[in-house]
């Protein structure tokens, strides 16, 4: 197949890269684009060095089968057309398109289904909190119908890309050396610091990235599910973790929710408290499962069930999530015949 990568120098483009060699991906040929400061980098794809094309109006996604993009919305908005134009299937990781009718928002664990119709050549991946999120929520739903969802979130740096993450590295240097920590990436200094704010705040007070979770979560899960959540930024480099309530139809026992995640696709039971053993993003940085622990009974509500859960930002949250996209189109001949 051909491949394309749009982005492919920031932190997602370099884990699609990392994704697609480890996952064995049958790629004959691969072709990447960036903007003019990335343009002419090379990278190494199986031993290959690959250069970065300038990203431009033209033809040059004629022949390409799937493209990622991970370049910003946009970027996925200006060159939606020309990337598709050719029959090219762009898998986008933007918020772009992700609530548009006509675009299918999929997390494969969850509605691989819905990638078989995308009359615009599109596909969206949804936002990264939601990812994890509906992987451990569609767990819940096969034992009942949840309707609400409240979430507070713990998202690293790398959320906000491979500058931000550098950033914060500089901060504790900074913080520590006594210097006035740069601050350009983030609202406040985040080291030694949480920030409740992620993305721009909107008219009721809940910010974009918190409705995001809102939407996304009802459209990948064909849900009338109520979602309110909190998004905040705390200092760890990578992988996001959340704190999850929700309430159910029925009362779930917590042993049947615990085999329930033991054994589905997608996650990883971690959950033996009195052995200390929880999901933590410090060691779950570059593994690819939704963590879950901390399962226990709401109590206020014989409805309610809390847990918590962890996932790499950057690739469940993103690349992998991108590239299981492509693997459904492929596996299940949706794209050729």
């Amino acid at each position: 197949m051909v491949i394309a990568i749009v982005g492919a120098s920031g932190a997602v483009g370099q884990e699609l890269l990392r994704v697609l060699e480890q996952r064995q991906f049958p790629i004959s040929e691969l072709r990447l684009f960036g903007s003019e400061r990335s343009a002419g980098q090379t990278y190494l794809f199986k031993g290959k060095e690959h250069k970065v094309q300038l990203l431009q109006h033209d033809d040059a996604f004629k022949g390409v089968d799937i493209a990622f993009a991970s370049a910003g919305a946009s970027v996925s908005r200006e060159y939606a057309s020309d990337i598709t134009r050719f029959g090219t299937i762009l898998i986008d990781n933007s918020s772009a398109f992700r609530m548009d009718e006509d675009v299918p928002l999929v997390v494969p664990e969850v509605n691989a289904a819905d990638a078989f119709h995308h009359p615009r050549n599109i596909i969206a991946n949804p936002n990264c909190t939601t990812i994890q999120m509906v992987v451990a929520l569609r767990v819940i739903e096969r034992l009942s119908h949840i309707k609400r969802v409240h979430v507070a979130t713990y998202q690293a740096a790398s959320g906000a890309g491979a500058q931000a993450m550098k950033e914060l590295e500089t901060q504790y240097r900074q913080v520590l050396n006594g210097e006035e920590p740069t601050v350009e990436k983030f609202a406040y200094q985040l080291a030694y610091n949480v920030i409740p704010h992620i993305d721009v705040f909107t008219d009721n007070g809940y910010t974009k990235e918190e409705m995001k979770m809102y939407h996304e979560t009802r459209k990948i899960m064909h849900s009338d599910v109520k979602v309110s959540a909190t998004c905040v930024r705390v200092p760890s480099l990578r992988a996001h973790s959340e704190s999850i309530w929700v309430e159910t139809e029925r009362p779930i026992s917590v042993e049947d929710a615990k085999k329930a995640f033991a054994t589905a696709q997608g996650c990883c039971l971690m959950d033996e408290p009195e052995k200390k053993i929880y999901p933590m993003p410090l060691f779950l940085s570059g593994k690819d499962e939704v963590f879950v622990g901390r399962i226990r009974k709401d109590l206020s509500d014989d409805c309610g069930l809390s847990f918590w859960c962890v996932s790499d930002q950057i690739r469940k949250g993103a690349a992998l999530n991108a590239v299981q996209i492509a693997e459904v189109l492929i596996q299940n001949h949706g794209i050729y015949t």
